[in-house]
């Protein structure tokens, strides 16, 4: 699959993931790492998105790297393959050995292939959450928010932004993994928070 994050909400929110992680999932590179910079095709401002610029010089490195070290196995292997040639032996043990070298690299890919993990699909949502009036403590609500905890959710970045007479809402970022995380379950137990919440919207998502 793949796709290509243009909008400055997925530019912020990953900005705000990678701040304090290392890699989509896990702690090395996998897919989900080369799906989403494959997926920034123009490359990321360090001055405006410092955090996601870090990461994406990372891989960068990380799969010039890989590729390097890919190429060095074909390579001997060709090698070897030039060194075996007999100019004198007959068809039948030419074929014979094609045939071998054959079934040993279809068993290395399928074995590769069974133990190739699983990608986990994750989404991006940029939630909305309204206070009750401007006495409402915000601080103790945004605290109240992020102490919700799922397998599967991480809480990104966070803004009060005024929505009038004196009023904030709480624009807040969160990374999900699909599979875990129903977004119906996460909106609930936010509003269950009855002294402080009195909505909660979904202002953007964007998939990983």
């Amino acid at each position: 699959m793949s796709f290509t994050l243009e909008a400055p909400l997925a530019y912020k929110v990953l900005n705000s993931y990678f701040e304090n992680v290392s890699y989509v999932k896990g702690v090395e590179l996998s897919e989900a790492d080369v799906s989403v910079f494959n997926a920034l095709t123009e490359g990321v401002s360090a001055e405006t998105y410092p955090h996601l610029a870090r990461w994406y010089s990372h891989i960068a490195a990380v799969k010039g790297l890989a590729t390097k070290e890919a190429a060095a196995p074909a390579a001997a292997a060709a090698a070897e393959d030039e060194d075996d040639i007999d100019l004198f032996g007959s068809d039948e043990e030419e074929d014979a050995e094609a045939e071998r070298i054959k079934a040993e690299r279809v068993a290395e890919y399928n074995a590769r292939k069974a133990n190739k993990p699983k990608t986990i699909a994750k989404t991006t949502i940029t939630l909305e959450i309204k206070p009750w009036d401007d006495e409402t403590d915000m601080e103790a609500m945004t605290k109240a928010v992020k102490e919700i905890a799922m397998d599967g959710l991480l809480w990104g970045g966070h803004q009060l932004v005024p929505i009038g007479y004196g009023i904030r809402k709480l624009q807040i970022n969160c990374v999900v993994e699909d599979d875990k995380v129903l977004l119906d379950d996460l909106t609930d137990q936010i509003t269950e928070l009855e002294d402080y919440v009195q909505s909660v919207d979904i202002a953007a998502m964007q998939k990983i």
